[in-house]
């Protein structure tokens, strides 16, 4: 069963495309959460002219996607932590505190759309994450774990 995205589902596709799902999994779960609509001939209709009007802003997002990536790549953040006398972090360093120390430097930037290359990060030193702008966009965000 084809079905067009209301939203961003990970693992199965963005927004506006058009997904074959199973029926059950289309009927049971994206359509009563909203998450789909059935892709029918005057849905598919809709979407294309939808598809039209917004092809000329989708290139201007990209460009400041791109632009704020190479921005990100060339910023190193220091991320505060109490820690023992051998380096060791008391708790972790997670995409919250990531988050709020690039929203100190003037990037607003959604927590779920960081992931930490590591699982969890409880030692100072340089770690690197990845940051997802755009769904073909993303940028390597160096951080620093210091003591404070």
């Amino acid at each position: 069963m084809e079905v067009i995205l209301k939203s961003n589902i990970e693992k199965l596709g963005a927004k506006d495309e058009i997904v074959n799902v199973k029926p059950g999994y289309a009927r049971n779960y994206l359509i009563p959460r909203g998450y789909a609509v059935a892709a029918t001939t005057s849905m598919r209709k809709m979407h294309a002219e939808n598809m039209k009007q917004r092809a000329h802003k989708e290139t201007k997002i990209l460009d400041d996607s791109q632009g704020l990536a190479a921005k990100l790549s060339a910023l190193e953040i220091k991320i505060g932590a109490k820690a023992s006398e051998s380096g060791k972090i008391f708790g972790s360093v997670n995409t919250i505190q990531l988050s709020e120390a690039l929203a100190k430097e003037g990037f607003v930037i959604d927590r779920k759309s960081i992931s930490i290359n590591e699982e969890h990060i409880k030692m100072l030193g340089t770690y690197e994450a990845k940051v997802k702008l755009h769904k073909d966009v993303s940028a390597v965000l160096k951080f620093e774990v210091v003591a404070e």
